[in-house]
């Protein structure tokens, strides 16, 4: 299909981070053209007084958690997982973590999210896996790799052997699925849960494979203590060590980082995600992104997992991770334009795609958003720049359509490829089951 949007504020984040008003073409999957107002297309899109923005992108999602919002409030990371999350992974049945899942993605499209690193859990990564694919999203997903740790659930608990055969049976499976939109990584949780020998053969699969990893590091105190103690030295140094590091890897949070750590970040190209709103409800702390940004580290922004958060909306995420830095570092840290590259071209880069996806400009994807400019709470908007009205005024529920590879998945506040009844009511069943399954009340 061809899609002609026009009149729209397009906010391009290419390299001069030009913003223009005008068109943009798209013919399948590519954007074709912007700013030219002479092409036909098969759908028009009227841009009117919106924004046109990359379609934003979240490199740490758990889609398999989204059924557990609500679940888990008001505990800090370690008990968290081992009273709540933990338990009720375990529970998760085929059409459990499909909806869940579905559930989560369409979310995601509401706010204009059209590519996300996802974390799943232990089983059933399979139905996980085909929610995405059936529903459109762009995403980088893995199962979780759990095989060491007292306390862990036997339903968590894994074989080292059978869980890294599970995952390569994964990746042959699904990597590079529905026209490369789907690409797979290998995903140990944390240290915590993994053995050595499992992080070391991850390290070595992921290089024959040339894919990513994708884990959580230095996210909670208490996690740093507990891998100090059994590995002798902090998280990213352990990591570092068995060859993990560099632009392959991907690790959420890293909050509590010595300099040493950071040195390592910053020489290795490892690739970091934010996670504002989680870090802050878990009480975790907050991470030094402008002292990362400023030695060049690629950082991107998510949201996280719904029982941590307890919502999926990058807006929000833009908007704390701008205000939460300033009262340490005063007014003019992290500015809305910076921030906006957090949630645009620098969640590309930490997902490899920068070539792809991030930018609007003729030759990439066509992932997009359309954000409404009209709302009250966005007016007056006479002197305000374009990058301040989306990281501190708008809202995920601001944007009208959103687009992805291509295929409209979401247009005036609609789901296309989901449906929304059957989600609600799935969900429901869904939670009932797992909860009772977990003997969670």
């Amino acid at each position: 299909m061809s899609i002609l949007i026009k009149n729209a504020t397009v906010v391009t984040m290419d390299r001069d981070r030009r913003i223009l008003q005008g068109n943009v073409y798209i013919e399948n999957d590519k954007i074709v053209a912007v700013g030219d107002a002479g092409y036909q297309a098969e759908k028009v899109i009227d841009g009117s007084g919106q924004a046109l923005i990359p379609g934003l992108i979240q490199p740490h999602i758990h889609l398999c958690q989204t059924l557990f919002r609500g679940q888990a409030d008001d505990l800090e990371l370690l008990d968290w997982l081992k009273l709540r999350i933990w338990p009720l992974e375990g529970a998760h049945d085929p059409e459990s973590i499909y909806y869940s899942a579905l559930l989560g993605c369409g979310e995601l499209f509401m706010g204009g999210t059209t590519s996300i690193v996802d974390m799943e859990t232990v089983r059933h990564t399979d139905a996980a896996i085909q929610a995405i694919a059936d529903c459109g999203m762009r995403a980088i997903t893995g199962k979780v790799m759990m095989d060491h740790g007292q306390e862990l659930p036997a339903s968590l608990r894994e074989e080292t052997g059978l869980s890294i055969q599970e995952s390569v049976d994964l990746l042959e499976k699904w990597h590079g699925r529905c026209n490369g939109r789907i690409l797979y990584a290998f995903t140990p949780r944390f240290v915590v849960s993994c053995s050595e020998e499992l992080l070391a053969e991850v390290g070595k699969l992921a290089r024959q494979y040339g894919v990513k990893i994708h884990t959580h590091a230095s996210e909670n105190r208490s996690e740093i203590q507990l891998v100090e103690r059994e590995r002798g030295m902090r998280n990213v140094v352990y990591l570092h060590r068995l060859g993990l590091t560099g632009p392959h890897l991907i690790l959420a949070h890293c909050i509590w980082m010595d300099d040493t750590e950071m040195d390592i970040l910053t020489e290795t190209g490892t690739r970091v995600v934010h996670c504002p709103s989680s870090n802050m409800k878990l009480a975790s702390g907050i991470a030094r992104i402008p002292e990362m940004l400023d030695r060049g580290i690629t950082v991107g922004l998510a949201a996280d997992g719904a029982p941590c958060n307890n919502n999926l909306d990058e807006f929000q995420e833009m908007r704390l991770s701008a205000l939460m830095q300033k009262p340490l570092h005063g007014p003019t840290v992290m500015p809305a334009e910076k921030v906006f590259e957090l949630a645009t071209i620098g969640g590309a880069r930490a997902m490899g795609l920068d070539g792809q996806i991030g930018s609007i400009e003729a030759g990439k994807k066509a992932d997009l958003a359309l954000v409404n400019l009209k709302g009250l709470h966005n007016l007056p908007d006479a002197q305000n720049s374009v990058y301040s009205q989306l990281v501190y005024q708008l809202r995920s529920f601001d944007v009208t359509t959103t687009i992805v590879d291509g295929r409209v998945v979401m247009e005036d506040r609609q789901l296309t490829t989901i449906d929304q009844e059957e989600v609600r009511r799935k969900s429901r069943e869904a939670i009932t089951r797992v909860k009772r399954r977990a003997g969670i009340s």
